[in-house]
């Protein structure tokens, strides 16, 4: 497992985890248990340049908590929100949207984007009381990316050979089950009720997102995965706050 835990932080994160580990099957199975957890590490770095800066300004704090989780990822997530956009908005057949998103050029859509992205959590964070701002920070890319392991658990590939195919392995299960009551148990001790809505929410989002990316591609990739994460990530910060004014 330690093994799963270090590929798991090479291929979710640019932190310097030099170490050499076998990319292998075996190993990508076993990564889908730390999927939250890591997700929640990402979240917890950037809720640290979030109070950190916060007692300077709330723009700050709210611009550097959002390059934080791109930094932190490499942009790996939001290169395949930007693919994704590009793809599924050409108005094209199942191939060409596939070679569309698999050319690293980006067009007009993939722009569109990023740059709402960006600017989506950056409002929604500096939105957010200070008091709350780390926890929910956290908990969204806990469950952006619990989301993302759900879905190699349960999705089915669209093109073979693809990195989409190489993950999605129904063996994850029995590491995702667990991995997902605990971060589940874990959430609902700091949010409560607030993180069970939340979840609901980008639960129903993806399993949408899922069934549209079949639509258009007959599966899953791995730019799909990036886009669920960012979109997921996105929702879970809008829901927490939306939904902390209702109760």
């Amino acid at each position: 497992m330690v093994k799963a835990l270090i590929l798991g932080l090479q291929f979710l994160t640019r932190l310097p985890v030099n170490i050499e580990v076998d990319y292998n099957r075996e190993n990508l199975t076993k990564t889908t248990f730390f999927f939250p957890f890591i997700g929640m590490l990402v979240g917890v770095i950037a809720a640290t340049f979030y109070y950190v800066f916060s007692f300077i300004s709330s723009d700050i704090a709210s611009i550097c908590a959002v390059l934080a989780l791109v930094i932190t990822t490499g942009g790996l997530h939001i290169d395949g929100l930007s693919d994704t956009a590009d793809g599924f908005f050409s108005s094209r057949p199942k191939e060409k949207i596939l070679e569309i998103m698999k050319d690293s050029r980006v067009g007009a859509f993939g722009v569109i984007a990023i740059v709402l992205d960006i600017l989506f959590k950056y409002v929604v964070i500096k939105s957010m009381e200070p008091k709350m701002a780390v926890a929910w920070i956290i908990l969204s890319s806990g469950i952006s990316r619990t989301m993302v392991a759900m879905l190699f658990c349960f999705g089915k590939s669209a093109r073979k050979g693809g990195m989409g195919d190489m993950l999605m392995n129904k063996d994850s299960k029995k590491y995702f089950i667990p991995a997902t009551i605990i971060f589940i148990l874990i959430s609902l001790y700091i949010c409560r009720l607030n993180f069970l809505i939340t979840f609901g929410l980008a639960l129903i989002f993806t399993l949408s997102l899922m069934k549209y990316s079949y639509k258009k591609i007959g599966g899953l990739t791995g730019d799909v995965f990036g886009a669920n994460a960012e979109l997921c990530e996105m929702l879970s910060m809008a829901a927490f706050l939306v939904i902390a004014k209702w109760i």
